[in-house]
């Protein structure tokens, strides 16, 4: 028979557990785990010990059921897949357009080779007990950054990723930046090629997402960096529900206190969910485990961009979360029992 003491505390844990927030399922679609900040190392200098694992906690203790660890360049990816299988995440294996210069040059083989090994990566990665890949990229064009790669090489390579979808059968992580008609008119021209696609951190006029949603067929992908502007308010407010995803880009692409979409983050006088979940931050140099850093975006702070976006369109924060993951399980884990439920 259950004590006097045992009832009371048993009494304690359903109340603390009535009380808890519910959390609503969450897909960060872009990670950069691989990055030297989840290292503790800042433009070349160690600051703290790596905390990735750490960083991977957090974000599931908010609510981050996936997370797909994105990157730069090969090595980053060999990183990454690594990083997935050890954490219990998933990744994408590509090469982003600033690094677009690295195919050439790599040796022994040049571009060929490159290319091999990236898909090798992801075939010796369905040959693991838990396979990690589950998209080609991040590629795409970035006529932003040409000083990093130049746009003709950046298109050239861009191409090359889609006999990759082809090849694997896998879903496609777009990278867009200021590319005027580029970018849409080699998606349209290889369409046939893979099966679908999430643009990520999308930035772009309101013309070309309805071009990318209603003619392509693709997913779009919103992170701090896309509702920056009232301009950018505007086009994230007429996404589609069904086409919609959501994600951090960390350690990037934060909400910043100049964003326009700073205001829609205390428009509700809701309790900051992180602080519900018991997380602080601490300076880098006060670096201490089981704490996020300041300044360094981490996968744990998408309940903050759940709610800028949710009051940005006008709808309930479970409306956006749940039709976020269904549209990411759909893309990503077509194969997942939950990915079926959520395409009823």
């Amino acid at each position: 028979m259950a004590t006097a003491a045992t009832a009371a505390a048993a009494a304690a844990s359903t109340a603390a557990s009535a009380a808890a927030p519910r959390l609503l399922p969450l897909a960060d679609i872009a990670v950069n785990l691989a990055d030297p900040m989840f290292a503790g190392v800042y433009r070349g200098k160690r600051a703290h010990d790596a905390d990735v694992a750490a960083v991977v906690e957090r974000a599931r203790r908010v609510g981050v059921a996936r997370l797909v660890a994105t990157g730069t360049s090969l090595a980053d990816y060999r990183a990454a897949v690594a990083l997935a299988r050890d954490l219990g995440v998933h990744a994408s294996v590509g090469c982003h357009p600033t690094h677009c210069a690295e195919p050439d040059a790599h040796a022994p083989g040049g571009a060929d080779a490159y290319f091999a090994d990236l898909l090798r990566l992801v075939r010796d990665d369905r040959a693991a007990a838990r396979p990690a890949v589950v998209a080609i990229g991040e590629c795409g064009l970035d006529y932003d950054r040409t000083h990093f790669c130049p746009a003709d090489l950046q298109r050239r390579h861009f191409a090359r990723h889609f006999d990759l979808a082809h090849q694997t059968g896998l879903p496609m992580f777009l990278h867009d930046r200021n590319t005027g008609p580029d970018f849409v008119d080699m998606v349209r021209a290889h369409r046939h090629l893979f099966s679908t696609a999430v643009v990520h951190s999308f930035t772009g006029p309101l013309d070309e997402m309805r071009v990318l949603t209603d003619e392509l067929g693709l997913y779009i992908g919103v992170n701090g960096c896309s509702i920056k502007t009232d301009e950018q308010i505007e086009v994230v407010r007429r996404i589609p529900l069904d086409r919609i995803m959501l994600e951090t880009d960390a350690p990037w692409c934060d909400i910043r206190p100049t964003h326009a979409s700073f205001r829609f983050l205390s428009q509700h006088g809701l309790p900051d969910p992180l602080a519900a979940a018991g997380i602080e931050s601490r300076k880098k140099e006060k670096f201490a485990m089981g704490h996020m850093v300041k300044s360094r975006n981490e996968p744990c702070t998408m309940p903050h961009v759940l709610r800028a976006v949710a009051a940005i369109r006008g709808e309930s924060e479970e409306q956006l979360a749940l039709a976020a993951f269904r549209n990411t399980l759909r893309v990503f884990f077509p194969d997942d029992p939950e990915a079926a439920a959520a395409s009823q």
